[in-house]
């Protein structure tokens, strides 16, 4: 007799979530359903709440990503004590680093020592489950795991860090959250192409997604929301990097252009828009003769596709004689410019340089060129002009569209113009 063997697979059960811990929604009509405003959980520090449109949403999943070694965990760390100094439980959740080193970091922030950190617990675990059980245990408001790609779930036998870990103990989180009302904010870490790793799927899983940008060798720091349920997108918080942790910087324009030079070549102002946040940056450019066959064109903080967009522009349109002169751009304090308005003051920096030739003072220029040459409107026209008026800004150079469309403050005087060439005699003229 011959013993015939059978493979059969078995899966262990799902263990994220205990069972009858958890309360079970059922099916009402709609009419019976009360829509009750959210009441948000109020956050002390100003520049987070911005970007989060208020506050914490109790049941909320936030993920934030960046670079390693560009401040995640210390923001993290400093809005779980000032919420916990509020007297709501928080729990922080380290999956990389040891309680003692935690706490060290924690030591060093700012106000740490007047910090009530009673309702603050840690806990170092990587194991989804038991995390789950010290979340219900305590009762917690606010949970931040840190980071997502180091825990793990018990019913599957990939390693930490793969797609379908991450995916798996994100969802569970996520039905955590949604039926308990607990806030999770969960740090993620980035691929070299500079988004989170994992599926794309865990972006659409959480409800706002939020990355912290910045120049490593800058002190600024740009906690950008991408994604938001709950508020609006694309809405900026501006922190600089300290060793007492991330300080809140509450006049980014006058930060930023607080070590500019007046009066030179190769230098000019924009405002451009961060949400709803106009904010002024020194654009610097450069335009050498080039010791190489191919002349060079290297962006810092402008998109290189943009650059060469205008320098075409100033070549085709305006006869400058940039085939033989390498190009540089630079967006001074590290940061990243993507809207099309700072077209005009990339132009005008370069203009400069070649001519060795400073701008007008005290004028900021704003407007996208087009491909032959036209100016054309920037939205939010109004809040910009306001801005660099604030801050003593006298002219501005704008398309003539922008006058169109717009009612235009009058306490900065206003130059406006059809095409780049128009612009740029008129801010080189002295």
């Amino acid at each position: 007799m011959v013993a015939e063997m059978v493979t059969e697979t078995t899966r262990k059960a799902n263990k994220g979530i205990p069972n009858n811990t958890l309360p079970s929604n059922q099916p009402k009509p709609i009419n019976e359903i009360v829509a009750t405003t959210t009441d948000r959980l109020s956050l002390p520090n100003d520049e987070f709440a911005r970007v989060l449109g208020g506050g914490i949403v109790p049941g909320s999943m936030v993920l934030i990503g960046g670079d390693p070694g560009i401040g995640k965990s210390t923001l993290m760390l400093q809005v779980a004590t000032s919420m916990a100094s509020n007297h709501l439980p928080v729990l922080y959740v380290s999956g990389e680093e040891s309680a003692h080193q935690v706490k060290m970091r924690a030591t060093r922030l700012e106000d740490w020592s007047q910090s009530n950190t009673d309702h603050l617990y840690l806990l170092t675990e990587t194991n989804l489950a038991k995390i789950v059980e010290h979340i219900l245990s305590t009762k917690a408001k606010l949970v931040i795991i840190d980071s997502i790609q180091t825990i793990t779930s018990d019913d599957l036998d990939s390693s930490p860090g793969s797609i379908t870990q991450v995916s798996n103990c994100t969802t569970i989180l996520t039905q955590l959250a949604k039926m308990t009302s607990v806030a999770i904010f969960l740090v993620g870490h980035v691929t070299k192409e500079g988004s989170i790793a994992g599926p794309r799927v865990l972006e659409h899983t959480v409800d706002t997604v939020l990355y912290l940008e910045g120049d490593l060798h800058h002190v600024y720091r740009l906690l950008r929301g991408v994604k938001n349920r709950f508020g609006p997108t694309s809405e900026v918080g501006i922190f600089e990097m300290k060793s007492t942790g991330m300080i809140e910087v509450k006049n980014p324009s006058a930060t930023f252009l607080s070590e500019r030079q007046a009066n030179v070549p190769g230098s000019a102002i924009t405002v451009t828009m961060e949400g709803t946040r106009p904010l002024l940056v020194e654009v610097q450019a450069l335009a050498s003769t080039s010791t190489f066959g191919k002349p060079r064109r290297t962006p810092n903080g402008v998109d290189f596709n943009r650059l060469l967009l205008v320098t075409a522009v100033l070549t085709r349109r305006l006869n400058y004689r940039l085939a033989d002169q390498d190009v540089f751009v630079n967006i001074v304090g590290g940061l990243q410019i993507q809207e099309p308005a700072a077209d005009l003051a990339i132009a005008g920096a370069i203009a400069s340089s070649v001519k060795d030739q400073p701008l007008i003072p005290d004028t900021v220029l704003i407007g996208e060129i087009g491909l032959s040459g036209e100016l054309r409107a920037s939205r939010q026209m109004a809040s910009r002009l306001n801005e660099a008026a604030n801050l003593g800004f006298k002219n501005a150079i704008i398309p003539s569209s922008s006058t169109q469309t717009e009612e235009l403050p009058s306490n900065i005087q206003i130059i406006s113009a059809q095409t780049l060439d128009e612009a740029l005699k008129s801010i080189l003229k002295h």
